[in-house]
């Protein structure tokens, strides 16, 4: 069966010119993924109101097995200290002195494709030799998505609450629930009340044109 592979950018450029090959594939991995939301409680409604607040970062989880002492494809092979590859792995956590950060993975395995930074690390070490060299390791491994701001931004603009913009009232629409839209935060529908001189925001007939200003 293909190995899975770790690429790994150190350039911080998205060049993955470096890669190490798994010991033993995992037997099974999961990947978590979820997003945030702002609850905000309305005086007489049943129910808190949910607005997006941005999407979270996902996470790929799993276990890997390295065993330096059994037989290896077939072939005899000399015990030796399982650290030598366990090590390759826990040094994606460490910083690279020209990123000022941890290097950007890549694991390829089959048809998963999956860029983050590792998180986290987990060893257990689970036979010796009897000097006390550890030959057989279980890693427990989590990779974090990542992307760039310009990546994120190119895959999906988003207009800018530091403009001022003109809209039309809907049925039932209020003010904060426009600043929750506009502005990610319901308790500024005061700063759109301000700027279209709206004494009673209770009072809003649809169609209405208001300008909503921008956060200064």
């Amino acid at each position: 069966m293909e190995k899975a592979k770790i690429f790994i950018d150190k350039s911080g450029q998205g060049n993955f010119t470096e890669h190490m090959q798994v010991l033993f594939n995992p037997t099974e991995y999961s990947i978590e993924a979820s997003n945030k939301y702002t609850w905000q409680t309305i005086p007489g409604l049943t129910m808190p109101i949910g607005q997006f607040k941005s999407g979270n970062t996902s996470t790929l989880s799993m276990e890997l097995f390295f065993d330096t002492y059994e037989v290896f494809n077939g072939q005899a092979r000399k015990p030796e200290d399982v650290r030598t590859y366990t090590s390759k792995i826990t040094s994606l956590l460490e910083v690279e002195s020209d990123l000022h950060a941890p290097p950007v993975c890549k694991f390829v395995w089959g048809s998963l494709e999956f860029v983050g930074i590792i998180e986290k690390v987990s060893q257990k070490y689970t036979m010796f030799l009897e000097s006390g060299i550890p030959v057989r390791a279980k890693l427990s491994v989590t990779f974090k998505s990542w992307k760039s701001k310009k990546d994120q931004v190119k895959k999906n603009p988003q207009h800018s609450a530091d403009r001022t913009k003109h809209q039309m009232l809907n049925q039932g629409e209020q003010l904060w629930m426009i600043a929750a839209q506009q502005y990610d935060d319901p308790a500024q529908w005061r700063e759109i009340a301000k700027a279209n001189g709206i004494d009673n925001p209770r009072i809003l007939p649809a169609g209405s044109r208001i300008v909503v200003p921008r956060l200064h």
